[in-house]
């Protein structure tokens, strides 16, 4: 039931673009949320019925609603992203990844030194980043060392102090570090051109260092300066080192920030590709946590915003995998094909690295987690009532009829449970069907496991098409399990996966964990069974040839197969060799039977 304060605060909302906010009985703060038309969106949590448990419970906290009214969609989403930033509701997305990052700086005084640091401090200085690690950053300062005389001191080098003569040349100065500014060396002038070059690397543009480089390189070769031109020369040989290792894009293609999105069921993840002067200088990724099941577009939205403000991005135009809202001050651009798709591609596929990384940390670090978020992606590609914590699943193995065998293979919380495998000989069915055995083998399986009063599986996974799912169907029917137990069938050449009462099978994408578990089914079940085949075969060509002969039990019949490999070669074999495997009498026996046959 809805409180009159909630019905009175819904039927006087206004039709306009803004924030809402949900408040509990004790005042505390739910949920923010933006909307196009606030009416609209707040009136649809307490009108409609919700998938999410996690909206029906913040529903039924919701006490108070108050909004902002804003000009347009895009300024909703800029102060929905300040407001979950600074207050951090409950029921909100959870931006991970907020440490604190390195930047460069370049200082707000005279000769300005260039140094990283991880506070942000606003007296006038140039701050570029944040950068993605420290490593990255301390590479750049590298370079820019190397290629320019920058001073590392923190004297205060006013114009007065130095004519006064207050400071001596340092050995930073005797290593060539420093062109020796304290003492008036190198001018203002020629120090700030060396500032302005830095500036253009840190931003990316690396086509007026290299010019500038190579002019000096000339003029002082033409001089006769051959020592002072192979030092420049091996300043653009680093410089275009460091360039290579940025990704080249086409020259075409300068100042953009290029977003893309991958999802699950509990986290987005966001990357953020930053091309400038035709190369991919940045590239970042951030965790989004979903809290009331967000779809992709309202992920993105928020993840664009994050990360524009969080690097400063003055960029004008962006390209994303589909349409989002952004405001009138941004270009958004879809891109189809070419270059510009490229890079969308290549921002998507840094996101699944990214996503299958965090994945690999999860199993390592909290394998519980791990196997929940497993077991819950399958429940919902699957459609499960519950999440498939126990499956089992079952393969025939016959060939044209002979030695008819099935296999049932266990996994428990997504992992193989080699201890509850099962083997089974087909006892009522004559020749090769696939459909009776299968209906038989599962009949069996569950007719003991309720015997016994053993745990029944969440799920069972049929190796095979719509056939032999129905007759896993019918065994159930028998055993009165239709409906405790889900079950499924995969179809091998396209990987269709079948249920039952439907004709229209349901493909899983190909990269799906929900698929690869259960092809890890489906294959360990055809080894185990295929494996159980085998060892049936053998031990018929055993029997139809050696046991045949009076006196020669398996065993011996087993240590002569092990020794010789074949029948064949124990009938070549002469009488010294099989009398060191079975004695002078089995070896007699042995002779006359093959002289006879």
């Amino acid at each position: 039931m809805v409180s009159n304060n909630i019905e009175l605060t819904l039927k006087t909302l206004p039709e306009n673009p803004g924030v809402y906010q949900f408040y509990d009985k004790n005042g505390k703060l739910l949920y923010v949320g933006k909307a196009k038309n606030l009416k609209k969106r707040v009136n649809s949590y307490f009108t409609k019925s919700h998938d999410s448990r996690r909206i029906e419970v913040m529903v039924k906290k919701i006490t108070n609603i108050k909004h902002i009214v804003v000009n347009s969609e895009a300024d909703a989403l800029l102060l929905e992203n300040n407001l979950i930033k600074t207050r951090r509701p409950r029921f909100n997305v959870m931006l991970r990844d907020d440490k604190t990052y390195p930047w460069l700086c370049i200082k707000n005084e005279r000769f300005p030194r260039v140094f990283l640091t991880r506070r942000v401090i606003k007296d006038g200085s140039e701050y570029y980043g944040p950068f993605p690690s420290l490593k990255t950053v301390k590479i750049l300062l590298g370079l820019i060392k190397g290629l320019y005389q920058i001073r590392t001191c923190k004297y205060d080098l006013s114009e007065t102090k130095i004519k006064a003569g207050k400071y001596k040349v340092c050995l930073e100065y005797h290593l060539g570090n420093c062109l020796g500014l304290c003492e008036a060396y190198q001018t203002e002038e020629d120090y700030n051109r060396q500032i302005e070059s830095v500036r253009q690397i840190v931003k990316g543009n690396f086509k007026s260092s290299l010019k500038a480089f190579k002019q000096q390189m000339k003029d002082k070769a033409e001089n006769l300066q051959f020592e002072e031109a192979e030092k420049i020369k091996r300043k653009i040989e680093s410089l275009e080192r460091y360039q290579s290792k940025s990704t080249v894009v086409n020259p075409k293609i300068s100042n953009v920030d290029v977003f893309s999105i991958v999802s699950d069921e509990s986290f987005g993840y966001v990357n953020f590709l930053q091309v400038v002067h035709g190369a991919i200088i940045r590239s970042h990724t951030i965790e989004i946590k979903k809290k009331l099941d967000e779809d992709d577009k309202t992920l993105l939205e928020l993840g664009i915003v994050e990360i524009r403000q969080r690097f400063e991005s003055q960029s004008k135009e962006i390209y994303v995998p589909f349409e989002v809202n952004l405001g009138e001050d941004v270009q958004v651009v879809i891109p189809k094909l070419g270059d510009k798709k490229a890079l969308i591609d290549l921002s998507q596929r840094n996101a699944k690295y990214f996503r299958i990384e965090r994945f690999k940390t999860m199993k390592i670090v909290d394998p519980e987690r791990h196997t929940k978020r497993l077991m819950t992606q399958m429940k919902k590609d699957l459609r499960l009532p519950k999440e498939p914590r126990h499956i089992e699943c079952f393969d025939n193995s016959n060939i044209q009829g002979s030695n008819p065998a099935a296999a049932c293979v266990v996994f428990k919380n997504g992992n193989p449970s080699k201890k509850d495998y099962r083997k089974f000989n087909i006892k009522t069915v004559e020749g090769p069907d696939d459909f009776a055995s299968m209906e038989e083998v599962v009949f069996r399986r569950y007719r003991r496991l309720l015997e016994e009063d053993e745990n029944l599986p969440q799920l069972i996974v049929i190796d095979g098409g719509k056939g032999q799912l129905s007759s896993a169907v019918n065994a159930l029917d028998k055993l009165g399990l239709r409906g405790q137990i889900s079950i499924i069938g995969i179809a091998k050449k396209l990987e269709e996966i079948y249920f039952p009462n439907d004709s229209i099978p349901l493909y899983l994408d190909k990269k799906s964990e929900s698929l690869k578990i259960i092809q890890q089914l489906r294959n360990e079940a055809h080894r185990f069974g295929i494996t159980f085949h085998r060892q049936k075969r053998s031990q018929q060509a055993i029997e139809t040839e050696l046991e045949n002969i009076k006196g020669i039990g398996q065993k011996t019949a087993l240590d002569l197969l092990k020794e010789f490999r074949s029948v064949k070669r124990i009938k070549t074999a002469n009488e010294e060799q099989l009398i060191k495997i079975v004695g002078q009498a089995k070896t007699k026996l042995i002779k006359d039977y093959f002289s006879e046959n």
